[in-house]
């Protein structure tokens, strides 16, 4: 898959060029939706069965949309693992839309994930773990265990040093650095926790909750730390990479895995602002992943779905909104049909295709707003922002009206729900 995907990125832009297919033509390359009910992990999936029958269904998870909220992602990687079945209801997230209704009745908080457990509503995301443990007995290491504390308060303390050196603006260079330190030497600490296991987990019967607790803030660090930092987690720390490279072969993990670029942009407005400490690694970072370059093992090793495979499940989750992402697009329905058309058809055959004259900045506005596992999975993403950038290459250099930092608002998910 990787190196399929480094052929199409790097092929030459001066080759002829063929016409962009029709979306006739498009949509037979489509392919098979998977069963998202007993399949695998899947982000759009509203129902988990794991062949169970219905009847058996005794949770039903509330969580956002988009798959940004870390908490939610915590609890449903632990019922995805445990294989329990469980429903799923989807609520906006104030940082890209208004909260619903409905929900604000059962939480009037707003506070995600929400759990309900044989009809009892639980909020608060170690309070839901400890009570599907003790309805269902913990993954691994239980999360009251004496270890399990110890590692629970040591992924507090990373988080912590997290905040303090990507969260606080106008640090001086002393106090950037001072930061640093800090973050790696807690860091430090969780390798050593990795390290005192037989293998990659830091629960020994793992992946357990323990390792599941760890999973979103560590993936975020990963990604908001290459972009806004310029350091490379997983260079600088080898057993959590380690750790990193056991999860991603995990076909579970991979379907609730976010890529860098969304996690760049999704967690400003959730944070109150990621500052970077700018220097030349930092800038070529940022702008690769912009760009929607893999950083190697910064981001992902695994061997997952071929390239053609990949490319098809890109192209069936955009025919699935194209009238809603061509209609959102700053150059209008009519002005993105044909560049879309001829991303696509780039994406498909492997051939670049040149778009009408004056389509680059719409070209990267999609490029940007593609959101991982929310849209589709990691490889599919990635391919699909190469193509659309390698598309709007042919056109020029054009900048795409900038990610907002403040807010997502134009993110916002009503638009495609009315569609579904």
């Amino acid at each position: 898959m990787a190196e399929g995907m480094s052929r199409r990125s790097s092929m030459p832009l001066t080759t002829a060029t063929p016409e962009a297919q029709s979306w006739e033509q498009l949509s037979q390359h489509i392919g098979e939706e998977p069963d998202r009910i007993n399949g695998p992990t899947s982000s759009q999936a509203v129902l988990r069965l794991f062949g169970h029958s219905e009847s058996d269904v005794r949770v039903t998870l509330y969580r956002d949309h988009h798959a940004w909220c870390p908490y939610c992602q915590k609890v449903w990687l632990w019922l995805e693992f445990q294989r329990i079945p469980y429903r799923i209801r989807k609520v906006t997230m104030r940082c890209y839309g208004s909260k619903e209704p409905w929900f604000l009745q059962l939480v009037p908080s707003g506070m995600l994930p929400a759990l309900e457990l044989d009809g009892q509503l639980i909020t608060e995301s170690d309070v839901i773990l400890l009570r599907l443990e003790q309805a269902f007995g913990p993954l691994g290491l239980s999360l009251n265990d004496p270890r399990a504390l110890e590692l629970r308060q040591l992924e507090r303390l990373l988080f912590r040093a997290w905040c303090l050196w990507l969260c606080s603006p106008g640090l001086r260079p002393r106090q950037q650095q001072q930061a640093r330190d800090q973050f790696q030497r807690t860091a430090r600490r969780m390798e050593q926790a990795l390290e005192q296991t037989p293998g990659p987990w830091l629960d020994d019967q793992g992946p357990g909750g323990v390792d599941l607790v760890f999973v979103p803030y560590v993936e975020r660090m990963n990604a908001s730390l290459a972009y806004y930092k310029g350091y490379r987690l997983r260079r600088e720390h080898p057993a959590i990479d380690r750790w990193f490279e056991a999860l991603e072969q995990l076909e579970t993990y991979r379907g609730t895995q976010s890529d860098m670029h969304t996690h760049a942009h999704d967690l400003p407005p959730q944070m109150g602002g990621c500052w970077p400490d700018v220097s030349e690694i930092q800038q070529s970072l940022a702008e690769a992943i912009d760009r929607g370059d893999g950083l190697g093992q910064e981001e992902t090793r695994w061997i997952g779905d071929d390239a053609q495979r990949s490319s098809s499940v890109a192209l069936t989750r955009v025919l699935r909104h194209r009238h809603q992402l061509l209609a959102l697009n700053p150059l209008g329905t009519d002005g993105f049909d044909q560049p879309l058309r001829a991303a696509l058809t780039h994406l498909i055959t492997g051939h670049p295709c040149r778009p009408t004259a004056g389509s680059a900045a719409g070209l990267r506005y999609l490029r940007d707003r593609i959101s991982v596992p929310r849209d589709m999975p990691l490889p599919a993403a990635r391919l699909l922002r190469q193509c659309l950038e390698a598309t709007a290459a042919l056109d020029g250099p054009a900048s795409p009206r900038p990610v907002p930092s403040r807010d997502r608002y134009d993110q916002d998910p009503q638009a495609f729900l009315r569609h579904a």
